[in-house]
């Protein structure tokens, strides 16, 4: 008998998953095994200018496994798949071939390792066999959080709701040319199981709006796009989110907020660039992309460690196993940052994709760099204890060391007062597009809104613009951090090769530092 693919699936596949686990204990060179299973039910709907554009009803089932063998020397083989519906035989059969190919594929890999190091000397040195740094064992069931459950919501009438809003910002102003309005929902849940014994089960609620428009005035076209999320149900589009620390508006609200922030910046100047530094004043929108892209990336121990970097740069925390910045001052006192799966939003978990228990990691503690964001394998290399930030887009992928809440700690300041004590110099408010050096040492990002400021007060506005800095002179000339710490979603965070997208969270609050203005 065949079984749908739907998330009680998982209840059906632990006795099955933990049957093939204790089969490939046989293997004579196994070394470790772990495999993840995960079921995701989602829907969409979008519209365009207040026409319904697309929409989906879908359900995935994918396998993910992970294999640790060899003789001479010790390397990892793995193997994904993205399966139909299947029966219970099955299944067993699909799971067992997975792991029996992932063992052959790290037996070979051990033994062209192994040849290697024989073959090269001290070159092949670095071919260091494949260690874990051990973890706490555990058996836990982790709820999804909502008060709609996602598969309750007809597509039918997401599809309407989201037409509804493209035709509310579509009236917004006759300079308003173009909206584009995209709604999903979903319930997904994940299942990791390894030879050591762990068995945990994990399931997520999500629900996102996303919004783009473009408002054109004379020959000016001004293009904007946001969105907002949760790992909540549909309700949460309709009523919004009012949290300590995640505030949004109901999505018509926030979309036509963007509408109109469309048309005012159309109408305005484009930001001035500036030879020298300026005081910049920063809000918790726009520190959420400067906490993602010089603190988030490269404090990802990976991508620091050079596994990564043909394709994605390495990090300008640290050069080498001896020549980093841990314990080094790089930012001023003001400056704390850390990653937190604890946090609410979309970085939040339990646990990662090795069953590691999720835990907070400060990288920055009042100015002082204090460590990365790693996986098992990270851990065993640099050092530490293993953090729980080994993620996958979903579970036929490899997992990669990948942000869960990456955030600019909160100050003790009124953003109000941080602004006010400013004679001359520019507020940024929204991020818009990073640019990034492939060491990430400097940075140029833009911003949605740029505001003049003078005397204290905010004055005339400016689009198409931002600011460039160098990232370490950046964070140590931060003399002001503001009480008003924000949570924000990340929905597109890209890493890897092939390339995952996964959803995240980034924030901050208002901060004030020195940086050149980039505009025309």
């Amino acid at each position: 008998m065949s079984w749908p693919i739907a998330v009680e699936l998982i209840d059906a596949l632990k006795p099955v998953v933990q049957a093939c686990l204790e089969d490939v204990r046989r293997f004579p060179d196994l070394r470790y095994a772990d495999l993840r299973l995960e079921v995701v039910e989602g829907k969409y709907a979008s519209a365009e200018n207040g026409t319904p554009k697309g929409s989906g009803d879908d359900a995935t089932l994918a396998l993910g496994v992970r294999v640790l063998a060899g003789g001479r020397t010790v390397a990892p083989g793995y193997v994904g798949l993205t399966l139909g519906a299947v029966d219970a035989g099955e299944l067993a059969t699909l799971i067992r071939e997975a792991l029996e190919r992932a063992r052959r594929r790290a037996a070979v890999n051990a033994e062209m390792k192994a040849d290697a190091r024989e073959k090269f000397g001290a070159l092949g040195e670095a071919l260091a066999d494949t260690r874990l740094h051990r973890v706490e064992v555990r058996e836990d069931s982790v709820a999804a959080v909502y008060r709609v459950d996602p598969r309750t919501v007809g597509l039918a009438e997401m599809i309407r709701y989201a037409a509804d809003v493209s035709r509310q910002v579509a009236a917004v102003a006759p300079a308003l040319k173009y909206n584009a309005i995209t709604t999903l929902t979903q319930l997904s849940r994940e299942l990791f199981a390894s030879t050591d014994g762990a068995l945990i089960d994990q399931a997520f609620a999500l629900t996102q709006g996303s919004c783009s428009v473009v408002a054109v005035a004379g020959e000016t076209s001004q293009g904007l796009h946001d969105a907002l999320g949760h790992q909540r149900g549909w309700e949460i589009l309709l009523a919004g989110v009012d949290e300590p620390l995640i505030r949004f508006p109901t999505f018509r609200e926030f979309a036509l907020a963007l509408a109109r922030e469309g048309v005012e910046l159309a109408a305005a100047p484009p930001l001035p660039s500036t030879e020298r530094e300026v005081v910049v004043v920063t809000d918790p929108h726009y520190n959420t992309l400067v906490a993602h892209e010089i603190v988030g990336h490269p404090v990802e121990l990976d991508r620091a460690l050079k596994m990564e970097t043909a394709y994605a740069g390495r990090s300008w925390l640290l050069g080498g196993l001896t020549e980093h910045h841990v314990g080094r001052r790089v930012a001023s006192s003001l400056v704390t940052a850390y990653s937190d799966p604890s946090l609410p939003g979309y970085g939040h978990y339990a646990y990662d994709h090795e069953g590691t228990p999720a835990r907070r990691v400060v990288h920055i503690e009042e100015g002082i760099f204090r460590g990365f964001m790693n996986s098992r394998q990270t851990a065993a290399i640099f050092g530490g204890a293993p953090n729980g930030h080994w993620k996958a887009t979903d579970a036929a992928l490899v997992p990669l060391v990948r942000m869960s809440n990456t955030v600019f700690a909160a100050g003790t300041r009124p953003a109000e007062e941080i602004v006010r004590e400013v004679d001359r110099g520019w507020y940024l408010a929204g991020h818009r597009t990073p640019s990034i050096a492939e060491s990430r040492e400097n940075f140029r990002i833009s911003a949605r809104r740029v505001y003049e400021i003078r005397n204290g007060e905010l004055g005339r506005l400016y689009r198409d613009g931002g600011i460039a800095a160098d990232s370490r002179d950046y964070l140590m000339n931060v003399d002001a951090a503001g009480s008003d710490f924000r949570l924000y979603p990340i929905p597109n965070c890209g890493k890897g090769q092939p390339m995952q997208t996964r959803k995240l969270g980034n924030g901050g609050p208002t901060m004030r530092s020195r940086a050149r203005l980039t505009g025309r």
